[in-house]
């Protein structure tokens, strides 16, 4: 009953019109106790109102026409609605969006991370790393320049982190988070203006009960960024072990940045930022892009 209730709400929440489209309905199947057909109903209502009604499952199917699904819930939504757009529910209940749960090994891959990230105070944790990569990246940069062996590092870490993002992130659940904050912030707007107080005060309740898609939110990202971290972050100490590395320095030494000219990879371009780490950003930008774009990859909800 509270969804069919709720279902109610929000078609009269987008449209004022349909409190008497359904008042109509409602009246010729006898308060529900009849089943209704469109040749019924079409001198009081319009196509679309009887379509939307069908689409969001007020009306369901009978045996020879179609039938209230609750006719009790849909005459307490009118009483309470009073055909008004007081109504702050919206197209995404909050039942609709189920919460994202992590696995065990989410868990473990978001410690792993934090622990990683000591490596870059911790010099044993560094050299430990950098000594296992280098077996892999080793004869890689041998062969050449290290300015490209960071542009393929960072092509690669473009590469998993756009994948990780594209099947660990449920765009589509975070389209629905993203609805319903903005659903209830405009139905608040409105209530601001006409002065409804009552409104107002159910409308600060049902966000309340939204702060729970915050945390989903913040969950549905976090889930890839941790992976991504795991991954990255040991390509991160090799690059910086090696480059801080006295007894084999990389070649070339020195390296040409748009706008700042011929630097060393360890000198301070943007504050504490040295010339490697600004060189690798602007590699992992440029073929992240690329690689969004070429995969047709959507990262962001819409």
């Amino acid at each position: 009953m509270a969804r069919t209730a709720k279902k109610v709400e929000s078609l009269i929440a987008e449209d004022a019109a349909m409190a008497d489209a359904l008042s109509a309905v409602y009246e010729r199947t006898d308060e529900g106790a009849h089943e209704v057909q469109w040749g019924d109903v079409s001198d009081d209502i319009t196509s679309g109102q009887w379509g939307r009604m069908i689409e969001k499952g007020v009306l369901v199917d009978g045996d020879n026409g179609f039938e209230l699904a609750d006719a009790d819930a849909v005459e307490r939504a009118l009483e309470e609605g009073g055909g008004s757009t007081t109504s702050i529910s919206t197209d995404t209940d909050a039942d609709d969006v189920e919460t994202t749960s992590w696995s065990t090994w989410d868990k473990l891959a978001a410690v792993a991370s934090i622990g990683l990230f000591a490596g870059y105070s911790i010099g044993p944790i560094k050299n430990t790393i950098g000594g296992i990569l280098d077996v892999v990246l080793g004869p890689v940069e041998s062969m050449l320049p290290f300015y490209v062996v960071i542009m393929i590092l960072a092509m690669l870490t473009g590469l998993y982190s756009t994948l990780l993002q594209d099947n660990l992130m449920d765009m589509e659940k975070m389209s629905k988070y993203q609805e319903r904050m903005k659903a209830i912030q405009e139905k608040r707007k409105e209530a601001k203006e006409r002065g409804d107080d009552e409104a107002m005060e159910r409308i600060r309740e049902e966000q309340m009960e939204a702060m729970g898609d915050q945390a989903g939110m913040m969950k549905e990202q976090f889930r890839p960024m941790v992976w991504t971290m795991f991954l990255t972050i040991p390509v991160f100490l090799w690059m910086y072990w090696r480059i801080s590395s006295a007894s084999a320095p990389v070649s070339p030494q020195n390296i040409v940045l748009p706008m700042i000219g011929s630097t060393t990879w360890q000198n301070g371009v943007l504050g504490p930022m040295q010339a490697w780490i600004i060189w690798y950003f602007l590699c992992s930008m440029g073929f992240t892009q690329l690689i969004r774009k070429s995969l047709n990859i959507q990262t962001t909800p819409t």
